[in-house]
């Protein structure tokens, strides 16, 4: 069982910047592909981004493609989703995810074994 939580969310103004944490624990000595998705009460999850094992490759969502950036620790199943120049429509709860099993594609949430309960961020005009 992997454990997944996030922190980082809060109420922003728009342009500003914000920097979610996401860690999995559960897996000693396991390093995991993990992604941000984020989800609007009666829409679809949307990808945001995601960083391979071992960060050589980092995938985005068209919407925040030169905003938004993941990074992780080189050691640790920690990332971080960097957020700039934030809008109203990245009103949102965000959720890491975990892949465990693969190989996966990361933009697809079906290729997530372990999600976390999300954190909000609003941002306000």
């Amino acid at each position: 069982q992997v454990q997944v939580v996030e922190s980082g969310g809060d109420l922003v103004q728009v342009g500003e910047s914000l920097r979610l944490s996401c860690s999995a624990s559960g897996r000693p000595g396991g390093r995991f592909a993990m992604g941000w998705f984020r989800q609007v009460t009666g829409k679809d999850r949307e990808f945001v981004a995601a960083i391979t094992w071992n960060g050589d490759n980092t995938y985005y969502g068209d919407s925040v493609k030169g905003r938004f950036t993941i990074s992780r620790d080189g050691v640790k199943n920690t990332v971080w989703l960097q957020m700039n120049s934030l809008k109203p429509e990245d009103t949102a709860v965000y959720i890491c995810a975990v892949a465990v099993y693969g190989p996966p594609v990361l933009v697809l949430a079906r290729s997530y074994d372990y999600w976390g309960q999300g954190t909000q961020v609003t941002v306000s005009s």
